[in-house]
């Protein structure tokens, strides 16, 4: 049952955020209005290229539980109906953004959110029992939670932009900076307790696409380009902590 609800309510997902942009919702592209309220967190362009990847795991992690061991996935089980859920709220934010009520978007992305991490923390209780599920089941939802982390912060500088929030008298610059180190934190708070290399290296490819973005800002750019490199160094520490164990494993 859980199998055809998710397959439902992907293929809404999908379908909407198509026509998102090809009729467009509302008038503009998603991309139209995101440009309307330049933040100095946005990224460059090519970021937003990741939702393919997204949507193409997430299509690999439905396929999967139509398959006999998919079936019989404790992990997919757990999740319920939450993957259901954040379909819908990943639906209603477009809807949202695209009628340009940013303060209401907000509160549906951190919905979107809460829900992703539920799905994670639900995935990730132990390890896979299957290879397969580290492809088709943690792999998704460790880069989509990434990413989510990523727009929640970029969702709530827009929409106080849009309200001509004044920042409490601080620069711009400084917002950006502070936004950045939160986004770095939320980074290694759940890269480092689930030793995920892959959902840090979502926080790596925004921060890069940021700092390309903000070229005419280069406090913002250089500190973008520096936590990109921290957050490398940390995934590349995990790598070899990772294959230390493996290899440790194999001579016992």
């Amino acid at each position: 049952m859980n199998a055809w609800l998710n397959l439902i309510g992907f293929a809404g997902m999908i379908i909407v955020n198509f026509l998102a942009n090809k009729l467009p919702i509302g008038g503009k592209t998603t991309g139209e209005i995101s440009a309307q309220h330049p933040v100095l967190i946005t990224p460059a362009g090519y970021a937003f290229s990741i939702w393919s990847i997204i949507y193409m795991l997430l299509f690999l992690f439905i396929i999967y539980g139509f398959t006999k061991d998919g079936r019989a996935s404790s992990r997919i089980s757990s999740i319920g109906i939450f993957f259901f859920i954040s379909c819908l709220f990943n639906i209603s934010w477009l809807l949202l953004w695209h009628y340009e009520q940013l303060t209401s978007s907000v509160f549906i992305m951190f919905a979107l959110l809460i829900t992703l991490c539920i799905v994670y923390g639900k995935i990730n209780r132990t390890k896979p029992a299957r290879h397969a599920e580290r492809w088709t089941v943690r792999l998704p939802f460790s880069i989509y939670l990434g990413w989510i982390c990523v727009a929640t912060i970029v969702n709530v500088a827009v929409a106080l932009s849009a309200r001509g929030w004044d920042g409490f008298g601080l620069p711009d610059t400084v917002w950006a900076i502070i936004m950045l180190g939160v986004a770095t934190v939320v980074a290694l708070a759940l890269g480092l307790n689930y030793k995920d290399v892959a959902y840090m290296l979502v926080f790596v490819w925004a921060f890069i696409a940021i700092g390309i973005k903000q070229q005419a800002y280069p406090a913002v750019a250089y500190t973008s380009y520096a936590l990109a490199a921290l957050l490398v160094l940390v995934v590349l520490f995990i790598v070899m902590k990772m294959v230390q164990g493996t290899g440790e494993e194999r001579a016992a």
